[in-house]
């Protein structure tokens, strides 16, 4: 499938907005260009804002009719948030993934971007500022990685491997606290976890071969639509626990991403309480 809207064309928009409006203020913000939204570990910076707004107005050429939702947007009215379920087309933008990292000076964030036709992600696209790199993938064409020299490489995931010899990232901030309590404990049969905070890397770290699987509660779209679409393009398996797609219309709940469905179906027996 060709995704509706040029996939190349929005993935130079996204490097623009990040040469333009993110990398500038990289290690150069002032306290007040950093604030909090609903907690201390929930953070929004001038380089979110102005870089939605770049991708806002460049995806208005790009796509004039599609519904632009961006993560941004959303924290100003979240109503928008449930007109992706109706939405004939849309592009799905979190321009700065990472931001506690990014607020930090920590280079370990990315622009993200998903197109979506009629309920069902066609389109991925995950920008590295730092390494000035993209991965970018279309339904059914398969994942790729794309430097700054232009050299580009198919994306594929890992071989399996029993759960006690795997890597996987692992995000429990969202679990209710007697889901995580009896997730911690079974971390101890993983071989290495980790948790970037940040999801695009973390995705793009899995679709490339580096870790195994990845675990994920509360599903805004921004954070999971192009990562799960690049994971499964790229020879991963991608659901929820009980085997159901992960869907653009899902916004609570758990989706683990394997590399492939043998460790997915081992993440989730040995991860999730049953």
């Amino acid at each position: 499938m060709t995704a509706p809207i040029d996939i190349d064309g929005l993935a130079l928009i996204l490097r623009e907005a990040a040469m333009a409006e993110i990398m500038p203020r990289f290690r150069n913000l002032s306290d007040a260009d950093i604030r909090q939204k609903t907690s201390a570990t929930d953070l929004v910076t001038e380089a979110d804002e102005a870089a939605e707004r770049w991708i806002a107005r460049e995806c208005r050429q790009l796509a004039p009719d599609a519904l632009f939702l961006g993560e941004e947007s959303v924290a100003a009215d979240p109503a928008l948030l449930h007109r992706l379920d109706d939405a004939e087309l849309a592009i799905v933008v979190d321009p700065v993934d990472g931001t506690a990292n990014f607020a930090a000076g920590l280079p370990l964030f990315a622009v993200m971007a998903a197109v979506v036709l009629r309920g069902e992600t066609v389109g991925a696209i995950i920008y590295d500022p730092v390494g000035d790199d993209v991965m970018i993938a279309e339904k059914g064409a398969g994942a790729f990685q794309r430097t700054r020299s232009g050299e580009e490489r198919r994306l594929q995931t890992a071989a399996p491997v029993a759960l006690s010899e795997t890597i996987g990232c692992i995000s429990t901030s969202y679990f209710a606290p007697a889901e995580k309590a009896a997730v911690l404990p079974r971390l101890a049969g993983i071989k290495i976890t980790g948790n970037y905070r940040c999801a695009g890397h973390e995705y793009r770290l899995l679709a490339s071969g580096g870790a195994h699987f990845n675990v994920y509660s509360k599903l805004m779209p921004w954070d999971h639509l192009a990562g799960c679409l690049l994971v499964a393009e790229a020879g991963g398996h991608v659901a929820k626990p009980d085997g159901s797609p992960y869907t653009p219309r899902d916004k609570e709940g758990v989706v683990i991403a394997a590399c492939d469905a043998s460790v997915w179906t081992a993440a989730r027996d040995g991860l999730l309480p049953q």
